[in-house]
């Protein structure tokens, strides 16, 4: 059992130029930076991907496309694990919208996991649609003792950061205060009885630590870097 899941942020995308909240499938485009990215991920070596999957947005699926140009790995898509969606901010990219996401993505990772966003989901709604696909790929290949490769699914960053936390029991201020660049991952490696330790968390390695004193909300209203990372 000493395969990995591989949970990748997709590349840079033509929403996250612009901050905008694109979350509804299809969604934008990879930018050039963006494809670059994902090449450099499948050349880096630090994964030894034997299964590769995104999810069904094109930006997900072009990351995938590049990585298995590189590695020679033909990629499949996924239901169920797109980006959590956030209804009625769609498309938004002004500092109200994206303190009213991040407010309410912050009291998810606080346990308030019933909370919706405006016309959209909830953190149980999006982690009922997200584990099961993660939970199916390793019943079927990671606990498999004669599966050794690593599985690299492609996906999005506030989705991945939620379903991350819960599954490894990592700390939620810590995951508020770190997204996950474009072309970063979470890597979670299969224990006993079920778990998941999380080994690395984007460059970061166990323990996570929170930032003291981090001030998620503000600081994602006044960064430049786009809110779903």
């Amino acid at each position: 059992m000493s395969g990995r899941l591989v949970l990748l942020r997709h590349g840079q995308s033509y929403g996250n130029v612009d901050r905008r909240l694109d979350t509804r499938p299809p969604g934008s485009e990879l930018t050039p930076l963006g494809r670059e990215q994902a090449r450099a991920f499948a050349r880096n070596g630090h994964v030894r991907a034997g299964l590769l999957a995104h999810s069904v947005a094109v930006r997900a699926a072009q990351t995938a496309a590049e990585i298995g140009a590189v590695v020679d790995l033909s990629a499949r898509e996924l239901p169920g694990i797109h980006e959590v969606q956030v209804g009625d901010l769609e498309d938004r990219s002004d500092d109200a919208a994206i303190a009213e996401f991040n407010a309410i993505y912050q009291r998810w990772q606080e346990g308030e996991l019933d909370v919706p966003l405006p016309g959209g989901e909830n953190g149980n709604q999006v982690l009922d649609r997200y584990v099961p696909v993660l939970t199916d790929l390793r019943l079927r290949y990671l606990d498999d003792a004669d599966w050794t490769d690593d599985i690299v699914v492609v996906s999005h960053g506030a989705a991945i950061r939620l379903a991350a936390a819960v599954l490894a029991g990592v700390d939620g201020s810590f995951v508020v205060d770190h997204h996950l660049g474009n072309a970063e991952s979470v890597v979670l490696a299969p224990i006993t009885d079920g778990r998941w330790s999380c080994v690395q968390w984007g460059e970061l390695t166990p323990p996570f630590y929170p930032e003291p004193g981090a001030t998620p909300v503000a600081d994602a209203v006044q960064s430049s870097t786009d809110p779903m990372g």
